[in-house]
């Protein structure tokens, strides 16, 4: 059985701007969800392009917070993104999750893409929302953090009251892990489901729950909605 899977389904939006992405290097496996802001070529190309490399420099870096930075203040430095009054430019949320042989799972994330763990009392989830809801309740479609942003962690605190990227770590054995994008997570939420009753069967069959689920409670209006489920199992020594 594959250890990990993603679904994804496009929802009523004119393009597929989620992606998803894995790399491994050295024993370390990064695992990266971006969610596209915005619905155009541009956004879709940019966040498909912005996954594979956080996935790699997660990866390498063998920790997900110091992949995610770095990534971050690539795209921050980039020329065109010093102009603050330009929003044209691509961005996308991120997820990323890193495991490693003897070493927890480390989880960072800025934006409203998710990360969770199913225990065997139901889900937990691992990260808090960088939107309006979260620091003023206000609107949850407002992002108050991105990959593509050029804020540093003083000027969101300042700003939002939560730096620009945030971190957790986690025992990695023996748990299953889901990456979201709010397009799969939100419908779910909104209608009372309980997410831990689409985690069961195989990766595969999960992460298709998931998304598939979430487009039929969507109500009059779909999201992308993607799901990449992910086991860790730990090796028993004698």
């Amino acid at each position: 059985m594959r250890p990990h899977a993603t679904y994804q389904l496009i929802g009523d939006r004119s393009h597929q701007c989620d992606a998803t992405a894995t790399y491994t290097h050295n024993g370390a496996r990064a695992y990266v969800l971006c969610d596209g802001i915005g619905s155009t070529d541009a956004v879709r190309d940019w966040t498909r392009a912005a996954a594979r490399r956080l996935a790699r420099a997660a990866a390498l870096h063998a920790d997900a917070e110091t992949g995610l930075r770095a990534v971050y203040e690539a795209y921050a430095a980039e020329p065109d993104r010093q102009d603050n009054a330009r929003y044209d430019l691509p961005a996308a949320c991120a997820v990323v999750v890193v495991t490693a042989p003897g070493m927890p799972l480390t989880v960072a994330w800025c934006g409203d893409a998710r990360a969770y763990v199913l225990t065997p009392r139901g889900t937990v989830r691992l990260t808090d929302d960088h939107n309006l809801r979260r620091v003023f309740q206000g609107s949850r479609n407002r992002i108050t953090s991105c990959l593509g942003a050029t804020e540093t962690d003083a000027e969101r605190k300042a700003q939002y009251g939560h730096p620009a990227i945030e971190s957790v770590t986690r025992g990695a054995e023996n748990c299953r892990l889901l990456l979201a994008s709010d397009g799969a997570y939100e419908p779910l939420e909104d209608s009372a489901r309980n997410l831990a009753d689409y985690l069961t069967g195989t990766p595969s069959k999960a992460a298709r729950d998931v998304a598939s689920s979430a487009i039929a409670h969507a109500g009059t209006y779909a999201d992308n909605a993607t799901a990449l489920v992910a086991d860790f199992r730990t090796a028993r020594t004698r």
